[in-house]
């Protein structure tokens, strides 16, 4: 007996989490990040990111060539 009534809670627990999970996606949420209000940032810049990368690889040059001076 004991399992049958264990079944029929797991069921009705079953169907009331199912209910509450499809209550969940009713709510419509809105989200502005704010690059719609015309908020633009330095970093959203393309040219920014060009000259960052430009100044990283000339550094990264900068460094690898080492000092090729003989005495």
């Amino acid at each position: 007996m004991k399992s049958i009534a264990t079944k029929i809670a797991f069921l009705f627990l079953g169907l009331y989490a199912s209910v509450l999970a499809i209550a969940q996606d009713t709510k419509k949420v809105d989200v502005n990040i704010g690059v719609d209000k015309g908020n633009n940032n330095w970093y959203t810049q393309p040219w920014v990111w060009v000259v960052g990368i430009a100044v990283f690889i000339l550094i990264i040059v900068a460094l690898t060539r080492g000092n090729s001076r003989r005495d």
